[in-house]
């Protein structure tokens, strides 16, 4: 059944009403907006068009064939079949340039509403079901409750009129199709409608694509462009030396450029087995730049990915990148199905399976076809043991949540449970969610110490943010020791600090209450050692990971009152191997902002269905 978009509302102090559009009086007659959480988008300029399963159309139900509607087609082509049936997809079509142009668009489709029948879904369920889809959404402006002096401050907002159409305030909560009109209004410019010559009429001109479309149109289905994934991540285009390095298996490295085409070779094969494997959306694009990308440096990737992706998608492509190559090797079969398990803390292995897959069916050097033999086997066996679908835990972890729901739990207690839990599905110890629960009785009411062990090179902000966190007992800092023995930076007496260091930590833990070790933690040496006096007193281990890329932390350290020579923080960056999902109870990432940005191990937050939100103190196999 096709359905026309309905008909919106202007705000009571909107300039581009017409007469023969519907102005609201006053908010009043929005019964869905006022007094309730609303999110403020920008109006896009374009042509409003819906997207079905198997069709598409305008405004207009029988709107016929347009040169600027040629593109949104292939779209819903590629999208279509993951639209379920019923539903159906509202959302501005920006191909062609009607009276406002645009220069850096995501997409050339921008979707505003997600309807299952006549039922609208509400803006966070829209956001992540066009995410997954590939769809990008209008930039959010404001959220929030819409009382008096939300409004008063929405009435004085003043759009750019030269660049923006204008904006559409919806209510954040789902809402019928009858109830329509009381949940969305717009403001438009006034004479917006500029353009001599309808653009219906016109020479089709397209609007521009901005550094991030390659990332949706990945995202979205689309056959990869290399080149185009590393200038929107911000990685420089490989010359043809170094691809060669980095090329699987390793060229010559005298610039030959089949290190190259071998990459490329490589990035189409991860997103034929991607679709093959039906990821779509972030998980597609997580696969496709980690097979790109598969030769950079764990520990810079995630920094550098996090301001075009965001951290939580950075960090996956760099736990992809730091994974795949494990599956390429033997493994003992006796604790595979173990190794694979507690891997899914950090990866979705669907996608995995498929950068390793890929890498290897690009290997060229001696030992290529028993890379090939261990990825095949290993994909055999995450099969056979359900680990190849995209949150193979979700059941566990909505079961275990359901049922910890109502006992009062603070979130420490509750993380430490699921833990527990997570932990007993990884080895085989638990089958279902009544035994997990079980399995949680001991930690339930929070008597446990918990230490917070910062992770990152010199000068990136882990002091700042450890001395930052509330309800901290005791600190212990290596730099305080040091300083206290005389000398900050004299390194001479290294050993004798850090017995001094876990002595106190073990000290502090004993005595229960909150610890947090300060120390650059770089390698997995460094945080075992501190990781063995957390385990002897049963702690609570969360690793506070700061992601802050080279340039930034450059410039943190140059301003530091102790700053580290600049071959020290080189090193250091070198040495950097950060922690995966599953090496702690939790994980937290601290983005630049100096604030955490993404976190697993967390039982009540996130999704369910968020793949790499697992915990354990045992580890990645």
């Amino acid at each position: 059944m096709r359905t026309h978009y309905p008909r919106t509302p202007h705000l009571p102090w909107s300039p581009g009403a017409t007469p023969d559009d519907i102005r609201a009086g006053d908010l009043s007659g929005l019964p869905g907006l006022t007094g309730c959480e609303v999110v403020v988008t920008e109006k896009l300029d374009g042509e409003n068009t819906t997207l079905y399963r198997d069709a598409l159309h305008a405004r207009s139900l029988d709107s016929a064939h347009h040169p600027s509607r040629a593109w949104v087609k292939a779209l819903q082509g590629r999208i279509g079949p993951r639209i379920p049936a019923g539903w159906r997809i509202c959302g501005e079509n920006l191909y062609a340039r009607h009276s406002l142009p645009y220069d850096a668009l995501d997409s050339w489709f921008y979707g505003f509403s997600v309807w299952d029948g006549d039922a609208c879904l509400d803006w966070d369920r829209t956001v992540r079901f066009l995410t997954r889809l590939g769809v990008p959404v209008p930039r959010v402006l404001w959220r929030g409750v819409l009382d008096p002096a939300a409004e008063r401050a929405l009435r004085r907002m003043k759009p750019d009129t030269e660049r923006q159409e204008g904006y559409v305030v919806r209510s954040v909560a789902g809402f019928d199709r009858t109830a329509f009109a009381g949940h969305v209004a717009k403001w438009v410019r006034g004479g917006h409608v500029q353009t001599g010559t309808h653009w219906m009429f016109a020479s089709v001109v397209e609007n521009g694509l901005g550094p991030a479309a390659p990332l949706w149109a990945v995202r979205s289905g689309a056959a990869p462009d290399v080149p185009a994934l590393r200038a929107a991540v911000g990685v420089p285009d490989l010359g043809d030396a170094e691809a060669d390095r980095a090329a699987p298996g390793r060229g010559t490295g005298r610039g030959t450029g089949r290190g190259t085409e071998k990459v490329t070779e490589a990035v189409a094969e991860a997103a034929a087995r991607l679709d093959g494997l039906g990821r779509t959306g972030d998980a597609r694009l997580s696969g496709v730049l980690a097979t790109a990308l598969h030769g950079a440096h764990r520990g810079d990737l995630a920094p550098r990915l996090a301001g075009a992706l965001g951290v939580p998608s950075a960090r996956r492509v760099a736990d992809l990148v730091g994974l795949w190559g494990r599956l390429q090797r033997p493994f003992p079969d006796a604790e595979r199905r173990e190794g694979l398990a507690a891997m899914t803390a950090a990866a979705d292995l669907g996608v995995l399976h498929a950068v390793a897959g890929a890498l290897a069916g690009a290997r060229t050097d001696a030992e290529a076809a028993g890379a090939r033999e261990c990825v095949e086997w290993s994909e055999l066996c995450a099969q056979e043991a359900g680990l190849l679908d995209e949150a193979p835990y979700a059941a566990l972890r909505s079961g275990v949540r359901e049922a910890l729901a109502g006992a009062g739990l603070g979130a420490e207690a509750a993380d430490r449970c699921w833990a527990e839990a997570w932990q007993g599905w990884v080895r085989g110890r638990t089958g279902g969610v009544e035994e997990a629960v079980a399995a949680t009785w001991r930690w339930r009411g929070g008597e446990f110490p918990r230490l917070i062990q910062l992770v990152g090179p010199s000068g990136s902000g882990k002091s700042t943010f450890g001395r930052g966190l509330a309800g901290v007992d005791a600190y212990v800092s290596l730099d305080d020791l040091r300083s206290a023995r005389g000398e900050r930076s004299d390194q001479r007496a290294n050993p004798e600090v850090l017995r001094e260091g876990l002595d106190r930590l073990d000290a502090a833990l004993a005595a229960g209450g909150t610890v947090v070790w300060d120390a650059t933690s770089l390698v997995p040496r460094q945080r075992g050692m501190v990781g063995a006096v957390a385990r002897r007193r049963d702690a609570l281990v969360t690793h506070a990971v700061v992601l802050v890329d080279g340039a930034e932390l450059e410039r943190r350290n140059g301003s530091r009152a102790h700053p580290v020579p600049a071959d020290v923080l080189a090193s250091q960056r070198r040495r950097f191997s950060p922690p995966f999902p599953g090496h702690a109870h939790r994980t937290w990432y601290v983005g630049a902002s100096g604030t955490v940005e993404d976190a697993a191990g967390t039982l009540m937050g996130g999704d369910g269905d968020d793949q790499g939100d697992g915990g354990s103190d045992g580890g990645v196999a």
